[in-house]
């Protein structure tokens, strides 16, 4: 298998055409994310069965072959942990990747390991070893050394015999549709997240009134535009923790945003007349068009529901260890309320809680859903077992 740094755009498109021909690629990215307003891209790596090769992006201009790539239907893709990868492909291209697949995902389908590291991964499915990732590298800076180079080519090294060996075991458990479940999701939550408006990924706006949400709503869209225009983090331009503030107090003048203490550093205080009439502005809202608060993220818990999920939790570890199943890929403990509230209360659920739906309903549903109606019993059949319950029909 060759290797190779890439820095010329025909070199680089030459590659592309020789992925499309192969169909079948491992991509992972390394980038930096702390000093700027959004990640920005250092470096590009690819494998196919026959080659390895990092894009130098700062050089590379047009990175349009790649993306489309990944957007055409026609080429797999193989990450890993690839969250990042599929938001590059969004924000940097507006493509919605098609045939993504996610090896972490995969063998949380084929084991009861989820998350796993990339060199855990390589050394269970290939026992080999490889190194940890170079968390510190600056990868913007250049010249990049041959030895930095070589790390970054390791994280994709192994990818595709990782996904052969797990493609063939999923198929033989009829697993291979839950993958493809999974990795849509994957996508899916990324696209959400990514039209989600800045004020809402704010801590505690379902406890603001409509006044205060406009409020936030408008500061963090200043901050947000600010933090765009310097290029820049959004923490950079005004922390969380202030924003907060700022909806709270309301301040009606440049004097009143800098009576808190930490408003009174340097790169703070420069935005403090703007802060005053994005406020302005917020209190001059009519009634009528104020943002409404969202749903919170979970209602207040009763006694009933925390028992009654502590219960389904035993049933969904002791199911996940028979089906050999990654327990936090199936389900968290909210998404057990979730099902109690549901189930039990008859609460309406939108969108439905996840165990109700597709493999998850196959692997736990009638399970759980038998044991809050009282036609289940357990018992311990074997302590020394990976799953030591039998949770069988009272």
């Amino acid at each position: 298998m060759t290797a190779q740094l890439i820095t010329g755009q025909a070199e680089f498109e030459d590659l592309c055409r020789r992925i499309r021909e192969a169909g079948l690629v491992a991509f992972d990215t390394e980038f930096v994310s702390d000093q700027s307003w959004r990640p920005e891209l250092g470096l590009l790596q690819l494998a196919t069965s026959t080659e390895t090769a990092a894009v130098d992006p700062l050089e590379v201009r047009d990175l349009s072959p790649w993306w489309e790539l990944m957007g055409d239907g026609d080429t797999t893709v193989v990450v890993h942990g690839g969250q990042a990868e599929v938001r590059f492909c969004l924000v940097l291209a507006d493509i919605r990747p098609q045939k993504l697949v996610d090896v972490q995902i995969a063998e949380g389908l084929r084991s009861r390991s989820y998350p796993l590291s990339y060199a855990n991964l390589v050394r269970r499915v290939t026992r080999k070893n490889v190194r940890g990732r170079e968390t510190r590298t600056d990868w913007l800076r250049r010249p990049l050394s041959d030895r930095q180079v070589h790390y970054a080519l390791e994280d994709v090294r192994h990818v595709l015999s990782i996904w052969d060996t797990q493609r063939r075991d999923l198929n033989r458990r009829g697993r291979l549709e839950w993958s493809e479940a999974e990795f849509t999701r994957l996508i899916n939550e990324s696209v959400v997240d990514l039209k989600l408006e800045p004020w809402r990924r704010l801590p505690g706006i379902h406890r603001m009134t409509p006044r205060e949400l406009a409020v936030a709503a408008e500061v963090a869209h200043w901050r947000e535009q600010e933090a765009r225009s310097r290029n820049i983090p959004a923490r950079r331009v005004l922390r969380d923790d202030l924003v907060i503030d700022l909806v709270r107090r309301q301040p009606q003048s440049r004097e009143d945003v800098l009576a808190t203490r930490d408003m009174n550093r340097g790169n703070f205080k420069r935005g403090a007349a703007s802060i005053v009439e994005c406020v302005n502005r917020a209190m001059a809202m009519p009634e009528d068009q104020l943002p409404q608060p969202p749903p919170p993220a979970e209602p207040e818990r009763g006694q009933d529901e925390e028992t009654l999920g502590k219960l389904l939790s035993l049933a969904l570890a002791n199911r996940c260890a028979e089906e050999d199943v990654a327990l936090p890929l199936v389900g968290t403990a909210r998404d057990l309320r979730q099902l109690v509230r549901m189930h039990v209360n008859g609460e309406k659920i939108d969108p439905p809680p996840k165990l109700t739906e597709g493999w998850r309903a196959e692997v736990c549903g009638k399970l759980l859903v038998d044991v809050l109606d009282g036609r289940i019993s357990v018992r311990v059949a074997d302590p020394e077992s990976p799953s030591p319950l039998r949770f069988e029909p009272a």
